[in-house]
């Protein structure tokens, strides 16, 4: 059974932007396009840059260090360097609190 833990609230994370949080030791990039929320693994799977600081366009994010680009939907490379996607989370919003299935 999929158990969902509470990772921010919706005003932590203005349409555009990203937060970096802590799930089971991982860091999870929380993104909002739009009042929709998106989450995939914060760290590329290239190098290791930090995807939550990456330009978002749409529903995909380009890595602020060498440019790959990742699907907010699924993790999925969409540009690269990066050869493999990363880890996506189903997101679920209640009241103003951002969820993640864990």
């Amino acid at each position: 059974m999929a158990e969902f833990v509470t990772v921010a609230k919706t005003s932590e994370i203005a349409p555009g932007s990203a937060k970096t949080v802590d799930v089971k030791g991982t860091p999870v990039a929380v993104f909002n396009v739009g009042g929709t929320y998106y989450a995939i693994e914060d760290t590329c799977s290239h190098v290791g840059g930090p995807l939550s600081e990456g330009a978002i366009e749409g529903t995909a994010v380009t890595c602020p260090w060498h440019g790959a680009q990742f699907d907010l939907t699924s993790g999925k490379v969409l540009a690269p360097p990066a050869a493999t996607g990363v880890k996506s989370y189903q997101v679920r919003v209640e009241g103003n609190e951002i969820k993640l299935e864990v």
